[in-house]
């Protein structure tokens, strides 16, 4: 099939296909179905395959993406997988759960609906996987290097494959029972299975890379860790929560979200039979505006709430008609846009809580809030309070969403000498993603803060460079980002 130069201006965008809202609220199957073959191979034809390709800039990887859609277009898989994984270990990662700042990037978006990228990135690989072309990938030469990687999240996972495909000895240390950090417990089922982790670990495990789960390294072990191996890289994410110290805050019934979240992870997975935390038939208040309220909000729905408030001190965003980009090639704000908004929620906007309040036996009953607007002070904005707006909402159940600060492991960063930003409190790293350690690296939200997928592989990637640099002299593995730096 020949490609057609003029696809973008044939056909209109067909996004993936959605469950219908009320059917999926029921269960915790995918979200998303998959899209034909013939309709991903049309919507690729909308790539124009543009002078100055802008997808690449709102593309942390890199992705090749003008080169895989002219494959996809003209059906040939197999070339398609190829380019797409020059430049990204786990699309099927990014394809489920990236927001796709690609897409906001393409210059279609300048004055019509920017191409599906990620519909035809989670096409391609899905198409590779059927078709048996993803095996291992094993070096053809040891180094006789070894290397501890902390956390296995989408950042430890990158750079174990990138560093043992160049021939290291990787091994992954992994504190909870299951290999996948966040994607594994946190984020939900229904937003993206599990056998996609399942069949990448496979394909690592058969290149050589080791796990070991239920393996935390605390400060106790931190420096024998550090003596047996040539170079440890920390990814070991940003799971500090941001505390909301109201009164009230020690109610029973108030629990921070990635308290919530994997509960309902290990009830799928038939680890518990159900979650200690349950929504069914609670009034509901989720505090926060990002990826984890959203999270949140399907998992309630879906345990049967009875009624559901998502409060934001920002105001409600202004509603776009369509697709076409108004800050082109920057990617817009999409707080509050989620398929979990489809099912059922109240979202109350510029509004914030002054306290939490309980009943006699301890439990929270009601969450007191105020309307709020902001003020702008030279650069800077603050939220002040609307006299006389303060309100009660019924609450057996609150859940913070408001965001992490930080990692989880500050006793581990000290006992190995790892000297944390103080505004990020995070991992400070150098340009070559060197901590103030020697032969301790760091990326992915454990240098960056919380942050994209997409951001966290394209950081393991380029971490793994650096590292397969300082332990053999040079590297061919490919660094996609520059870190963000600190004087260490």
């Amino acid at each position: 099939m020949a490609h057609d130069p003029r696809g973008f201006l044939r056909h209109a965008r067909v996004d993936t296909p959605k469950r219908p809202a009320a059917e999926r609220v029921r269960d915790w199957q995918p979200i998303y179905l998959r899209a034909r073959s013939e309709v991903v191979a049309e919507q690729a034809s909308r790539c124009m395959d543009c002078g100055v390709a802008f997808c690449h800039s709102g593309c942390p990887l890199g992705n090749l993406i003008p080169e895989w859609n002219e494959f996809v277009a003209r059906e040939d898989w197999a070339n398609a997988s190829e380019r797409l994984h020059a430049t990204n270990n786990f699309p099927e990662f990014t394809g489920w759960i990236c927001p796709a700042p690609c897409e906001a990037a393409c210059v279609l978006a300048l004055n019509t609906d920017p191409v599906t990228i990620k519909q035809v990135e989670l096409s391609i690989v899905e198409r590779a996987f059927d078709d048996g072309a993803l095996g291992p990938q094993p070096p053809t030469e040891r180094t006789g290097k070894t290397v501890a990687v902390l956390g296995s999240g989408p950042a430890g996972l990158a750079a174990a494959q990138q560093l043992t495909r160049a021939g290291h000895d990787v091994t992954v240390y992994e504190r909870d029972d299951r290999v996948g950090g966040l994607l594994r417990y946190g984020i939900p089922d229904f937003k993206m299975p599990k056998d996609i982790i399942d069949r990448r670990l496979a394909q690592m495990s058969a290149e050589g890379t080791t796990f070991r789960v239920n393996s935390p390294v605390g400060a106790a072990e931190a420096a024998a860790l550090r003596a047996q191996v040539d170079a440890i890289v920390l990814a070991v994410g940003a799971l500090a929560p941001r505390e909301l110290s109201y009164p009230g805050r020690d109610l029973q019934g108030v629990h921070q979200a990635m308290t919530y979240l994997p509960q309902g992870n290990r009830v799928q997975a038939g680890d518990i039979d159900g979650p200690s935390i349950d929504a069914a038939g609670k009034h509901v208040i989720i505090i926060g505006g990002g990826d984890t309220a959203a999270d949140c909000l399907g998992t309630v729905n879906r345990q049967r709430a009875l009624s559901v408030t998502v409060l934001d001190h920002n105001p409600r965003p202004t509603v776009r008609a369509d697709l076409v980009n108004p800050i082109w090639p920057s990617a817009p704000s999409t707080r509050g846009v989620s398929p979990a908004h489809d099912e059922g929620v109240h979202e109350a906007w510029a509004r914030e809580v002054v306290e939490f309040v309980g009943d006699a036996d301890g439990a929270v009953r009601a969450v007191v809030v105020e309307q709020v607007e902001i003020v702008r002070i030279g650069r800077h904005r603050e939220f002040r309070p609307v006299a006389e707006s303060r309100t009660e909402l019924p609450a057996s159940l609150v859940l913070l969403a408001a965001g992490f600060v930080g990692t989880d492991v500050p006793e581990l960063l000290d006992a190995l000498g790892v000297r944390c930003d103080p505004l990020r409190g995070t991992a400070a790293v150098d340009e070559r993603w060197r901590t103030s350690a020697d032969g301790v690296y760091a990326c992915g939200d454990a240098s960056r803060g919380a942050s994209l997928v997409v951001w966290a592989i394209a950081e393991g990637r380029a971490c793994a460079a650096a590292v397969d640099g300082a332990l053999t002299g040079a590297s061919e593995l490919p660094d996609p980002v520059t870190p963000l730096t600190v004087s260490i």
